[in-house]
C-alpha cells in the first residue's frame, strides 16, 4: 500500500470511528456495531478502572442501548500511526451524554484504540480510554492509585 493511500485509509478509518462512537452515545448500538467490527482478541480498558475485559460481548447488547442516551460526540484526532495491517488512533473524545442512568454532563476521554487489517475490514483490538481529558492534580492522581473514592482521603495520602 502507497503512503497516499494509507494516509487515505486511516483518514476514513478515522471518520468512521467518529462516526460509530456518535451513534453509540445517542444509544444506537446497531449503527456503531455496523461501523465497528470488534476483532475475536479485542480488549477493553474502560474509562472507569478495573480489570480490563477481552472480547465484544455482543449479548449485552441491550444493556449498551440503554446505558448511552441523548449524546453528542466530537472526536479531536492528537495523532495517528500506521502500517498496513496496525493503526493506532489517539484521540480526545468530548462527550456530554447521559451516562448508565445519570444527568447529561460532560465525558470527555482520552482515548488509545488499535486496529489490526482484517482482510479488507478494519478491526478494533484494543481500547483504552481514560477520563482525565481535563487533567487532575497528583494528589487526585495519588487517590485514585490507592484506590480511594471519597472526598475524605488526605489520611491514606499522608
Amino acid at each position: 500500500m502507497n503512503p497516499q493511500s494509507l494516509a487515505e485509509d486511516i483518514a476514513n478509518l478515522t471518520q468512521q470511528t467518529a462516526a460509530a462512537n456518535t451513534a453509540l452515545m445517542r444509544g444506537d448500538i446497531d449503527r456503531y456495531l455496523a461501523l465497528i467490527q470488534h476483532s475475536n482478541d479485542y480488549m477493553l480498558m474502560s474509562p472507569f478502572g478495573g480489570e480490563p475485559t477481552s472480547g465484544f460481548d455482543l449479548s449485552q447488547q441491550l444493556a449498551l442501548d440503554r446505558f448511552f442516551k441523548s449524546g453528542t460526540f466530537d472526536q479531536e484526532v492528537v495523532t495517528t500511526y500506521a502500517t498496513a495491517d496496525f493503526a493506532v488512533l489517539v484521540t480526545i473524545e468530548r462527550v456530554c451524554a447521559e451516562v448508565g442512568g445519570l444527568p447529561k454532563q460532560d465525558w470527555s476521554l482520552r482515548v488509545t484504540q488499535v486496529f489490526r487489517r482484517e482482510a479488507d475490514a478494519w478491526q478494533l483490538v484494543h481500547r483504552h480510554a481514560d477520563p482525565l481529558a481535563n487533567g487532575i492534580s497528583l494528589k487526585q492522581a495519588a487517590a485514585l492509585a490507592l484506590g480511594v473514592t471519597d472526598t475524605d482521603h488526605s489520611a491514606k495520602l499522608t
